[in-house]
């Protein structure tokens, strides 16, 4: 299972956001450069989030985005929700109705336990955590000298 471009971008967005510290205001086109990302496609992106609460929109000439409450409280769950919808990997899981076999199903209580385990990982995992691994990771490979030999950021 793999998550989309739109998840694993919006997260990245945001940990930036949160790196910016509570308050600041930051262009999308200055998150799509920082990120390597399209603008356009993080646009949607930004829209989505604001909509659900995790970033506040501002307008102007030093509009931009900001995050809505502080990175420990924003769960990935929420940015999962906001930006995917459901972490049921089949239909059947939500919507038991849907599936004739629904009594019969082999295989309906592995991706009921798939679920429940993404959301528990989602659930438990704030943009403070990422925030602060990246900070660790940055450190580590800082001290390892290994910081330099990326050019750009990995997609």
């Amino acid at each position: 299972m793999q998550f989309s471009t739109k998840m694993r971008y919006g997260t990245r967005a945001l940990v930036e956001l949160a790196a910016q510290g509570r308050g600041s205001v930051v262009s999308v086109r200055d998150l799509a450069d920082s990120q390597g990302i399209s603008s356009k496609y993080l646009e949607r992106i930004m829209r989505a989030l604001s909509v659900a609460g995790l970033v506040k929109s501002v307008r102007g000439f030093r509009g931009g985005y900001s995050l809505a409450k502080p990175p420990n409280r924003c769960r990935l769950s929420e940015v999962y929700a906001a930006l995917e919808g459901s972490m049921a990997p089949v239909e059947c899981v939500d919507h038991p109705e849907s599936c004739p076999m629904i009594d019969t199903c082999p295989t309906r209580e592995t991706w009921t336990k798939l679920k429940e385990a993404m959301e528990g990982v989602l659930e438990d995992t704030t943009l403070q955590d990422l925030l602060d691994r990246g900070k660790e990771r940055k450190g580590a490979a800082r001290r390892s000298g290994r910081l330099n030999e990326r050019r750009s950021a990995p997609r």
